[in-house]
């Protein structure tokens, strides 16, 4: 990982150089060497005007790469900029499958004109893909896949091979199928070419690979692919009908977008945000996660007022105050990220959840006794107060099963109505540990202590 960010510096550093000297003919040469997947990721670390500059040079056999690995919001930034010839020649240069991704974001006209120009062939298959949500199987599946008989030789497929001339890029196995294209198993590339070329089909294909139905999510997908080592894998429809195959680049694109997601959600931002934005569209898009958090601050400000006369009477209050907050903060968000992650990756279900909250409510009750212990010793020795300890004690006891019983149900909850876990767990979480700390701290407070 380390090596791989090294290399980008050094990309992005030898780029700038002629960039910031305006020569068009080095900046030019260096774009000339690039892959088109590095280009996209350099030009997403470039600002609007290095953009401007180096747009133009880029080759044209690229452009279509190039806007299938840019983030969406870039991507629609360029599309709406670029000509319709300009669209048109980016999206013949690429697969039917890449080409499902980006053709909903191109203008009608355009796409209108790419469908025209199409192969029936073609055009049928990229009308297959737009048929499902793009976080479907169906929606990550390349159609272009080559089909084969059970009932005929090796020989033959060799023959059909060359004729055929080429392969559908990242192709390793054939499919095979019956009359009624109905999917029956598998045949690696490898038994064709080391298998004697009498041998029928149906003798060597791989049969245990079992079709992902169209409508399937795209991170169950994942986990498929996880779980069982897959490298290709078909995609059927309900009739078990072979549609086309899902292959790991397409599903490594799926756990990285679904990491960004995580990561980014968790600070009320979208993964596809172009980092280089301007401000003000920034700004706008961040105001609104931090109004959230405001409104949060102040039901937690609220509660906290409720007690001024207890804090005024008793000023350790306020000393210790964020210390129960915070302690069940990190423990629900614990919780919280363990349980997303379940959920994610289809560890968490329906039959497995009571057994889950169990368990994490009672390391709740065990982690809040522990570090009440130690929390209430820290205080007693601080403040020589003895009523002080055994009132923070129970405050941070009673927090901490609060916070893991929130970590626990809040994304499931969320997830019933609708709402993204990730997006908008922590808010809640921080909120119900905040409200609960201080309520549950202060209130002992105010009745025993004052």
């Amino acid at each position: 990982m380390s090596i791989e960010k090294d290399n980008n510096k050094d990309s992005l550093e030898e780029l700038l150089i002629p960039i910031n000297a305006s020569d068009q003919e080095a900046t030019s040469a260096i774009l000339q060497e690039m892959h088109p997947a590095d280009i996209a990721h350099l030009f997403e670390s470039l600002h609007s005007g290095q953009r401007e500059f180096i747009w133009p040079l880029i080759p044209t056999e690229f452009e279509g790469e190039i806007l299938l690995h840019l983030n969406d919001e870039l991507r629609a930034h360029l599309i709406s900029r670029m000509d319709a010839s300009e669209l048109r020649e980016a999206a013949e240069q690429l697969d039917t499958d890449d080409l499902a991704d980006i053709i909903p974001e191109m203008p009608v006209n355009v796409t209108q004109e790419l469908l025209l120009t199409m192969e029936a062939q073609d055009r049928d298959r990229l009308r297959s893909v737009l048929s499902y949500p793009e976080d479907t199987a169906g929606g990550l599946m390349d159609p272009d896949t080559i089909m084969v008989r059970e009932d005929i030789s090796l020989d033959v497929v060799l023959r059909y091979l060359r004729q055929r001339g080429k392969m559908p890029q990242g192709t390793d196995s054939l499919f095979v199928v019956n009359r009624e294209t109905a999917y029956l198993g598998v045949l690696p590339l490898t038994q064709i070419l080391t298998s004697p070329p009498a041998t029928l089909v149906s003798e060597v294909m791989i049969t245990n690979i079992d079709g992902i139905l169209a409508d399937t999510s795209a991170q169950d997908v994942a986990n498929m692919f996880e779980r069982r080592d897959l490298i290709t894998a078909p995609v059927v429809d309900v009739n078990n009908h072979l549609l086309g195959r899902i292959t790991i680049d397409d599903v490594v694109d799926v756990i990285r977008d679904t990491a960004d997601h995580s990561f980014m959600s968790m600070a009320g931002l979208n993964e596809e945000e172009d980092m280089f934005a301007p401000v003000f569209r920034s700004t706008r898009r961040r105001s609104i996660w931090l109004g959230i958090n405001l409104l949060t601050a102040f039901l937690a400000s609220w509660v906290i007022g409720q007690f001024d006369n207890t804090i005024e009477q008793l000023v350790a209050l306020a000393v210790l105050m964020p210390v129960v907050a915070s302690m069940g903060g990190i423990a629900g968000s614990q919780t919280l990220t363990l349980m997303i992650r379940g959920m994610a990756v289809g560890l968490v279900s329906p039959g497995n959840a009571r057994r889950l909250f169990f368990k994490e409510f009672w390391v709740g009750v065990w982690n809040g006794l522990i570090w009440a212990v130690v929390i209430a010793g820290v205080a007693g020795l601080w403040f020589n107060n003895v009523n002080l300890s055994i009132i923070i004690a129970l405050a941070i006891t009673i927090n901490l099963i609060v916070a893991a019983i929130a970590g626990a149900t809040i994304p499931i909850a969320l997830q019933k109505i609708g709402a993204d876990p990730a997006l908008a767990g922590t808010v809640v979480l921080t909120t119900i540990t905040d409200v609960v700390g201080f309520f549950t701290f202060l209130g002992l407070a105010a009745l025993f202590l004052v």
